[in-house]
């Protein structure tokens, strides 16, 4: 019916989709009327469909969901995107949130938190899981990488992540579709930004951030 709310599902595992699906579906309000595996055909789905809400997921292959955040609000820059993601740490929040989400929960929130941020960000507002949207105390030092962290691109953000996770730079080009010399610039400019000497550096920086926690 025209009157629910339209959401595009955009995550590359068809498991989770499924899930997503059947959750949505027991709300009167909500119609999911289409899905996409990553950004690239997210932003083309978006285009034709012009969906009245995106829920997605950040860690995808291809250019990744902060990148696509990021394409989708220079497209329309009232897109109305909600992440549903397994990071739960502020660092993830306020790279999506800056990139131009309007939402963001934890994939281990309570089922009907879901349909609730989608019906809210519907209605215009910001949406963002109890318990996402404060930061912990922090020692000075994690203060500090958390600006070093805020000056990465959205690109940088993701291959730094990948880094930290112990992925080659041929591993990290197959998971981004990237070339490999790509990354490995990538790897030199996201070093001298966070002031690190090697991807040692970049774990430990990623664990004081809770990056790793999963």
């Amino acid at each position: 019916m025209t009157d629910r709310i339209q959401v595009l599902l955009v995550d590359d595992h068809a498991v989770v989709r499924a899930g997503f699906k059947l959750l949505l579906s027991s709300s009167a309000n909500i119609a999911v009327i289409a899905e996409a595996t990553r950004g690239e055909q997210a932003i083309l789905l978006y285009s034709q469909l012009q969906p009245d809400i995106v829920v997605m997921d950040l860690s995808m292959p291809g250019i990744g969901g902060l990148e696509t955040i990021r394409r989708l609000c220079q497209r329309d820059a009232q897109a109305r995107i909600l992440v549903f993601s397994v990071h739960d740490q502020q660092v993830f929040v306020q790279r999506a949130l800056q990139a131009g989400a309007r939402g963001y929960i934890s994939k281990n929130t309570a089922p009907h938190i879901l349909t609730e941020a989608i019906e809210s960000l519907f209605k215009g507002e910001i949406y963002v899981e109890s318990g996402l949207s404060k930061d912990s105390m922090l020692q000075q030092g994690e203060c500090d990488y958390r600006r070093l962290i805020d000056d990465l691109s959205a690109r940088e953000f993701d291959v730094f992540r990948l880094l930290a996770m112990g992925l080659t730079s041929h591993g990290i080009a197959d998971e981004l579709s990237l070339g490999y010399k790509t990354v490995a610039n990538y790897a030199t400019r996201i070093k001298k930004k966070l002031r690190a000497s090697s991807v040692a550096e970049l774990a430990r920086i990623a664990m004081s951030l809770g990056i790793l926690h999963r």
